[in-house]
C-alpha cells in the first residue's frame, strides 16, 4: 500500500482507552505501542506486500496495523473477545486484507486460515507462546512446510533456547526441534519497558526461515532421541539412551563418545544419529 494511501489511525494508546482495555495476566498479554518499533519487527521477514500473514494474540491491533501498512493479507486469531471491536475498526481501515477470527489460537488451523507460503508474526501471548511454536516446527517435518517464515516475539529465555548452540546451559530438545532443517537466529531485542503493562523479563524477536530437509531421517526416531537424552541431560549418552533400542551401536558406528552428554552433542551429530538408527531399523 502506498504511503499516502494509507489511512489515518488514532494512536494505539487512544484505541486502549476508548474501548477500556487493559491487558490480561491470565492471558499472557503485554501490548506494545510504539510504532516505529512494530514496523520494524514487521519488516525483519522481508517484503511481505500482497502475501498471507498470520497473526496470534492481535490485543488492541498494533502490531496488526503495521503488518496491514506492509501489505500483507492477513488473519489474525484473537481469544479475548474485548479487543474485537477495536479489530473491526481496522477490518474497516484496510478493505479485504485483514480477517479476525474470534477463538483459540490452540485450536485453530493456522495452515487452513492463513493458506500456503503463509508469514507468521506475532507478539505471542506468554503463556501458550511455547506450544504453538512446536506445533509450527511440526510443519518442518513435511516435504514443504506450509508457512514461509516465523517472525516471533518470547521470553528472552525461550528465545535463548530456540536459538542455542552445544554446551550451553539453554540447549536443549527445543534447539535441536527448531535448528534440524530451519535457521533460527534473534533478530531484535525487546526491552520490557516497549510493553504495556511491562512484564518482569525482557524479550526477543526470533525469526525462524526453513531450509532443505536433510534425508533418511524420521520424525518418530529423532523425537525419541531428544527425549530420551535431554530427560538425563547430566547423563552420559551411554546412560541416557539405553532406553533406546539400537542406539547405543549407532553411536559406536558414526563414531560419537557414548561418555558425552547431550548437551554437548549438536544439531547435526543428532540428524545423524537418527538417520544410522533408522537404516539400522530398517534393516534388520
Amino acid at each position: 500500500m502506498p504511503a499516502d494511501a494509507r489511512p489515518t489511525l488514532p494512536p494505539l494508546r487512544d484505541v486502549i482507552a476508548a474501548h477500556g482495555l487493559q491487558a490480561s495476566k491470565a492471558l499472557g498479554q503485554n501490548f506494545l505501542l510504539d510504532e516505529q518499533l512494530l514496523d520494524r519487527i514487521t519488516a525483519i521477514p522481508g517484503s511481505i506486500q500482497d502475501q498471507p500473514a498470520f497473526e496470534v494474540g492481535p490485543g488492541p491491533g498494533g502490531l496488526t496495523r503495521a503488518i496491514l501498512r506492509a501489505g500483507g493479507r492477513l488473519v489474525a486469531v484473537e481469544r479475548d473477545r474485548r479487543c474485537l471491536p477495536a479489530l473491526a475498526e481496522l477490518e474497516l481501515a484496510f478493505p479485504g486484507q485483514l480477517r479476525v477470527i474470534s477463538g483459540d489460537a490452540m485450536e485453530v488451523d493456522a495452515r487452513a486460515e492463513a493458506g500456503d507460503g503463509a508469514h507468521i508474526i506475532a507478539n505471542l501471548p506468554y503463556n501458550v507462546g511455547t506450544a504453538l511454536l512446536v506445533g509450527w516446527l511440526s510443519a518442518l517435518w513435511a516435504p514443504l512446510p506450509w508457512w514461509s517464515s516465523l517472525t516471533l516475539m518470547f521470553q528472552m529465555e525461550v528465545a535463548e533456547r530456540i536459538v542455542a548452540k552445544p554446551g550451553t546451559d539453554h540447549y536443549g530438545r527445543l534447539a535441536v526441534l527448531a535448528q534440524w532443517r530451519s535457521d533460527a537466529r534473534i533478530a531484535m531485542k525487546v526491552h520490557r519497558s516497549a510493553f504495556t503493562p511491562p512484564p518482569k523479563v525482557m524479550s526477543a524477536v526470533v525469526h525462524i526461515t526453513p531450509k532443505p530437509a536433510p534425508e533418511g531421517v524420521q520424525l518418530k526416531i529423532l523425537e525419541r532421541l531428544t527425549a530420551a537424552a535431554f530427560g538425563q541431560r547430566r547423563k552420559m549418552l551411554r546412560q541416557s539412551l539405553k532406553s533406546v533400542p539400537g542406539a547405543l551401536d549407532a553411536l559406536e558406528t558414526i563414531g560419537i563418545d557414548p561418555q558425552r552428554r547431550a548437551e554437548t552433542v549438536s544439531v547435526e551429530e543428532f540428524v545423524t544419529l537418527a538417520r544410522q538408527l533408522g537404516q539400522a531399523t530398517t534393516s534388520a
